[in-house]
């Protein structure tokens, strides 16, 4: 039964937005490298652009070869005219090409469940061979404070993704077009809070958690920074809306050469003493203990997706 599979665990280091209007883009975007591309039939599309937006999601799923990289769709808010034929469509036109649907602005778990239960009867009305995954956006004051119980809403979730842009209208936050303060306007990250409060609802599920955009794709050493933040709170990869940014979100969210030396180092050490009854050493003048072997570990199963891209099942 497709509803009793276990979650496919993905590289998401650079999830990249393309307007699914735009066939030209969405070519492009399957060549980008970047783990995850969205075509989004949402923001990016205009009212009059959006129904014949999926067909041209459709061809870019069918049609254009996607290698490593996961195909995936952003589709209208539940509560517009428009979702119900973007999963009907999509679903239907694309089939096993789609790899996972993103559900925007979700207030509560019963909007996760809705999507669930529609991607089910599709499924078994298709006949799939896999099951669509779904990524679900916090970019609601109501979904920011139900996130916990969103990330747990469905086994079908894969992801929750911080959406900074919809969430800074949403508590009325005097931000400018980057959704951030000017510089020296405020004493510290802005969205630290919530942006572990994400973090924690999806570690709490299980689950991969993705920063938000940065819109200002000209300042790359300001997206290289935004992200080297997510990156050092935890988080397993970011939004690209430019192809630009991809190289820099694939760089910063994978561990390094000598992260991945110093992390094998400590798990190899670690084990060894375990096994002669020990339960923390010394390495390099530093006490090591089973938090420093599970952080280790994290290090270890990043750089393997990362390498691997999509595919470990967990």
């Amino acid at each position: 039964m497709i509803g009793a599979t276990p979650r496919v665990a993905r590289s998401r280091r650079s999830e990249l937005a393309t307007p699914a209007s735009n066939e030209s883009m969405c070519a492009a975007a399957a060549r980008s490298d970047a783990d995850l591309v969205f075509l989004d039939l949402e923001d990016a599309c205009a009212p009059s652009a959006k129904a014949a937006a999926r067909s041209i999601a459709v061809r870019a799923f069918t049609e254009s070869d996607w290698g490593r990289t996961a195909r995936a769709v952003r589709i209208n808010g539940l509560d517009t005219p428009w979702c119900h034929d973007d999963l009907v469509e999509v679903v239907t036109g694309a089939r096993d090409r789609l790899d996972v649907v993103i559900v925007p602005k979700a207030r509560s778990a019963r909007d996760v469940w809705w999507v669930d239960v529609l991607l089910t009867q599709l499924e078994t009305k298709l006949g799939l061979s896999h099951r669509i995954g779904l990524e679900v956006l916090i970019e609601e004051a109501e979904g920011l404070l139900n996130a916990a119980e969103i990330a747990t809403a469905s086994p079908r979730l894969e992801a929750i993704i911080f959406g900074v842009g919809d969430l800074s209208a949403s508590l009325h936050a005097r931000v400018g077009g980057n959704f951030r303060p000017e510089p020296g306007a405020y004493p510290g990250d802005f969205w630290h809070a919530a942006r572990v409060q994400v973090l924690a609802a999806g570690r709490a599920a299980g689950i991969d958690v993705i920063d938000s955009p940065y819109p200002d794709y000209a300042d790359a050493d300001g997206y290289r920074a935004d992200a080297g933040h997510a990156a050092m709170l935890g988080f397993d990869g970011k939004w690209a809306i430019h192809p630009s940014q991809v190289p820099i979100a694939n760089e910063v969210f994978t561990p390094t050469a000598d992260e991945i030396d110093h992390a094998r180092t400590l798990v190899d050490g670690y084990r060894a003493a375990q096994r002669s009854g020990v339960g923390a050493i010394g390495q390099s003048g530093q006490l090591v203990d089973a938090g420093h072997l599970r952080l280790a570990e994290n290090v270890l199963a990043k750089a393997a997706l990362a390498g691997t891209g999509s595919g470990v099942t967990r």
